[in-house]
């Protein structure tokens, strides 16, 4: 099969965001494999906000020490690829449909058992033995929604990590911030050290007590670790951050707000925990890491003059950060939106956290069929911003050409900058579009 067949066929298994909660499945294919996640030590990332950033920032660092790392994230922002990468390179278009030639007969004895894997679990899979065959030293494992029933918590991380945690996914993972938080906390297991990114007391508190419960070793951010000062400079910032055997100064990080200095030293944290002893890890080369890390649709400027960033943020919590971070790194004097965002979110909040920012917005849809409609965003926009400063376009495409052509007709010199956001999906067909127009 070529790789797009492989594509079709796993996008064939159903979607990413409707499925049963159990395990059940994922154990029972990952049995008939040969349990491959227990090949190697992971480090098991989840939260609501910064888990992508998190497990970014804990590779650059791990292979920076030499090791050969597979990292696992979801969604992806152009190609399915990007989910399993080794060596901080997506699989190949051969490797992968190689992966799914090898593991797909067993996926169908086990769909023929009556437990049909799903559209994640066989990515999660396909990672696992990916991660086992190549061989890797360290897989770097981030959940693709809650923790407990997630298909990635059929593996036991050595280290647990828990990104920040707010409002999402509520149909699924519960109405408030403890039941959210008692989700996520079913990543930590007996013996494991749990990294606890700051937290809202109320979350923190749940985290806590299932630590206490399984027996792991906590370790919390502006506690045990954290980030001792942090300064703005040119394509990103620079930090100085207490890990939790070291302090590590004059570290430059190429990305933007304080919520990616908070997820850097909640990654040099996860990688202190994962080498053992008492010796802190090499100032040199944590700078080095770090100064070469990326973390793509993150506030990422995708063009100059007008200066677009695009951004993932797809929930209150993270466009928050994403607003703060823009006011702190970009000296814009106007910004014009460009929001897509997905009908299951909560728009509403998003919408009142950019209206203060945004002097006009342009509201249209993404490519998922999740995507809200340009109508309705628009509804709820002119509840916000009023009626003058909505605009409503069809595609993408075109929307971000018309805030382009606002920024343009208020001149070279107005300061006047383009945000695209809204969902991942946003953000990854931003930078297809405007990546494949530059090229």
């Amino acid at each position: 099969m070529d790789y797009r067949a492989v594509e079709r066929a796993i996008m064939d298994r159903g979607v990413e965001w409707d499925f049963e909660p159990t395990l059940d499945r994922i154990a029972a294919l990952l049995d008939l494999l040969g349990s491959p996640q227990r090949a190697y030590p992971v480090i098991h990332i989840a939260g609501t906000n910064g888990k992508t950033s998190t497990a970014r920032l804990t590779e650059a660092l791990l292979r920076e020490r030499n090791l050969r790392v597979g990292r696992f994230t979801s969604p992806h922002l152009v190609s399915m690829r990007e989910r399993i990468t080794v060596d901080g390179e997506p699989l190949s278009e051969e490797r992968f449909a190689q992966v799914y030639e090898e593991i797909i007969p067993y996926v169908e004895l086990t769909d023929a058992q009556g437990r049909r894997i799903q559209f994640f679990e066989l990515l999660t899979a396909m990672a696992f033995a990916a991660f086992a065959d190549t061989p890797v030293d360290v897989a770097v494992i981030e959940t693709g929604m809650g923790g407990s029933w997630d298909a990635t918590n059929v593996a036991d991380g050595t280290v647990a990590v828990i990104t920040p945690i707010s409002l999402d996914h509520t149909d699924r993972l519960g109405p408030d911030i403890p039941s959210i938080a008692g989700e996520k906390a079913g990543i930590l297991k007996p013996g494991a050290t749990a990294i606890l990114a700051q937290q809202e007391l109320e979350a923190a508190e749940v985290l806590m007590r299932r630590a206490a419960e399984v027996g792991a070793v906590v370790a919390r951010e502006g506690l045990e670790f954290g980030v001792l000062a942090r300064e703005v400079a040119i394509g990103g910032q620079l930090l100085t951050l207490r890990g939790l055997k070291g302090v590590y100064d004059e570290v430059y990080l190429p990305l933007y707000g304080a919520h990616q200095a908070s997820n850097a030293v909640t990654a040099l944290a996860a990688v202190e925990a994962l080498t053992g002893g008492d010796d802190p890890l090499d100032a040199d080369l944590v700078r080095q890491a770090f100064a070469q890390a990326s973390s793509p649709g993150r506030l990422e400027v995708l063009r100059r003059t007008p200066t677009v960033v695009v951004d993932a943020a797809h929930n209150p919590g993270g466009m928050q950060a994403t607003l703060d971070a823009l006011h702190e790194a970009f000296d814009f004097a106007k910004v014009v939106g460009v929001v897509a965002a997905m009908g299951d979110k909560d728009v509403d909040a998003m919408l009142e956290l950019l209206e203060p920012v945004l002097e006009e917005i342009i509201v249209t849809r993404n490519s998922s069929p999740r995507s809200m409609a340009p109508e309705e965003l628009a509804r709820l926009a002119v509840a916000v911003f009023g009626e003058d400063r909505v605009h409503v376009v069809e595609r993408l495409d075109d929307a971000i050409d018309r805030g382009i052509g606002i920024a343009d007709a208020e001149g070279e010199f107005s300061g006047t900058g383009v945000l695209i956001t809204g969902s991942v999906v946003t953000a990854g067909d931003a930078r297809h579009l405007l990546r494949a127009e530059g090229e």
